[in-house]
């Protein structure tokens, strides 16, 4: 019934008492150890758990940055080419207006320098023409010298 007791001497009941009393303090605190272990390594387990989780969640973060930083990048490059483009197309366009500006006062020009038969003008007049391509809006003027 009782444990067995270090001392060996002819069992008594105190003796045996004394002996399961301190049997029962030895498993309490055998007890209380493995408690304090089991704790232990519950702690640590749950402190790697811990760090794997924030290693975890830490590429995760790191992951949707690099994505958040690449859909910027490729629409910053969207942009550029949009605005490129535009720059481009203004660029036609003005060309274009300024070419169409230079062929009229060429017409105009060439008008002017037609035989005088072409005018309903006398014989005796006179007509000079100037003009000047300014870069918003070509300026002509006509002088006439004698009515």
């Amino acid at each position: 019934m009782g444990g067995k007791c270090c001392v060996r001497q002819p069992n008594t009941p105190s003796l045996e008492r004394l002996c399961q009393k301190r049997h029962r303090a030895r498993i309490k605190a055998a007890e209380k150890i493995q408690a304090w272990w089991r704790g232990t390594l519950v702690r640590r387990t749950l402190l790697v758990a811990a760090l794997r989780a924030w290693m975890i969640q830490l590429w995760w973060r790191t992951l949707l940055w690099r994505r958040v930083l690449k859909q910027r990048r490729d629409l910053l490059k969207i942009y550029v080419i949009q605005e490129e483009a535009a720059v481009k197309l203004q660029s036609w366009v003005r060309m274009w207006q300024c070419h169409r500006r230079y062929c009229r006062i060429c017409n105009a020009v060439c008008i002017l320098q037609a035989p005088k038969s072409y005018f309903a003008f006398q014989t005796s007049d006179i007509l000079q023409a100037q003009y000047e391509v300014t870069p918003n809006q070509p300026e002509f003027h006509i002088e006439i010298l004698s009515v």
